[in-house]
């Protein structure tokens, strides 16, 4: 997880103490106060002491008083200290690893699986479940097939190893004919099947300049064709369950959710985070305003890439409250992206 070096020592009383009130407040809702927790911190101390202790987390950053009432609520920085040094997280129980696998099955397409993972993620913490779509380019192709439209117009009919089928319309420089068209496709077929798109345009360049005469003409127009029918596609993601935050309490502020439903239209911000994290080993939480983005500032956002033959193909997360149970919510968002890899993996080897 993305740890802090600037996190305040707190001696063990304190930590203990702010570890009880994360989670009393994580479960009810409520401000919790020193009544409370003198009943269950587990603490042999006194109210009086409990407050003073509060009153130095609260100095530290770590809590908040709101104003109608005398109890105290974590901050995001509180937070961050929560889930980088006092949070117990255990994996998450084989029978719901179980589930996950069964229900992302290699071989259903990549479509289908990123809408299986975020409808799960969504389904099982009870908030957003966000998955970024990989880019076309990181995968082989099995084949392609041209078929001739008009005068400049072509499609292109791509199969991945993903088993994902892509249609592209193509604007040509020359009207080509059937035959053409069959021969390019029976040269990309016959020589770069099996290897990723993105290694595919820079090959065939290089062959074009190293080409005798009589290649020319083929390599020149597979380049024309390949450059654009094997081109990278927008980045993506898929979302799943964003109305189950309406009834989250912290986040009952119309404006507020205005403002989260409106970037989560856009996705645009939303997958900008996302990929800020797929350069970053294992698992990542943004809390608050730690995710740089104004209608992100009330919600929390726990991320992990997944992984296909030792290569990212994008990152998948829950977006919830900060008052979300973290010792929850995050060994669900690793064994989904553990799980989502692996049917890629599989999918890619049939």
């Amino acid at each position: 997880m993305n740890r802090r070096p600037n996190d305040p020592a707190l001696d063990p009383r304190a930590r203990q103490l702010l570890r009880a009130l994360i989670g009393r407040y994580i479960h009810s809702g409520e401000p919790v106060g020193s009544q409370t927790l003198a009943r269950h911190a587990g603490l042999d101390v006194s109210a009086a002491t409990i407050r003073n202790i509060l009153s130095d987390l609260e100095e530290a950053g770590l809590l908040s008083a709101p104003h109608t009432s005398a109890g105290r609520i974590p901050t995001a920085q509180g937070y961050r200290l929560f889930v980088d040094s006092l949070l117990q997280v255990r994996p998450l129980p084989d029978g719901e690893v179980a589930r996950l696998r069964s229900e992302l099955p290699s071989g259903s397409g990549t479509q289908a699986l990123l809408g299986s993972a975020s409808e799960l993620l969504s389904a099982m913490t009870r908030f957003v479940g966000v998955v970024s779509v990989p880019k076309r380019e990181q995968f082989a192709f099995r084949r392609i097939e041209f078929v001739p439209l008009d005068a400049q117009r072509v499609l292109a009919i791509l199969v991945f190893a993903d088993q994902e089928v892509q249609n592209r319309i193509i604007q040509t420089r020359r009207p080509f004919e059937a035959g053409e068209l069959e021969r390019v496709g029976n040269y990309l077929n016959a020589h770069f099947a099996g290897r990723p798109v993105a290694e595919i345009r820079a090959t065939l360049l290089l062959e074009l300049r190293n080409a005798q005469s009589e290649m020319q003409a083929l390599l020149a127009q597979s380049v024309e064709l390949a450059e654009q029918a094997l081109a990278p596609d927008g980045d993506d993601m898929v979302l799943a369950g964003q109305t189950r935050l309406m009834g989250v309490q912290e986040l009952a502020d119309l404006d507020r959710l205005r403002e989260l439903f409106e970037a989560f239209a856009r996705k645009r911000e939303i997958l900008q985070l996302l990929e800020r994290t797929v350069s970053a080993p294992g698992l990542r939480i943004f809390i608050g305003e730690e995710t740089g983005l104004a209608p992100l500032e009330g919600v929390s956002l726990v991320t992990a890439p997944y992984t296909s033959g030792g290569r990212v193909l994008g990152v998948l997360g829950v977006i919830g409250p900060t008052r979300m149970a973290y010792d929850r919510v995050i060994p669900v968002v690793q064994a989904a992206a553990d799980a989502l890899g692996d049917a890629f993996h599989a999918g890619e080897g049939e």
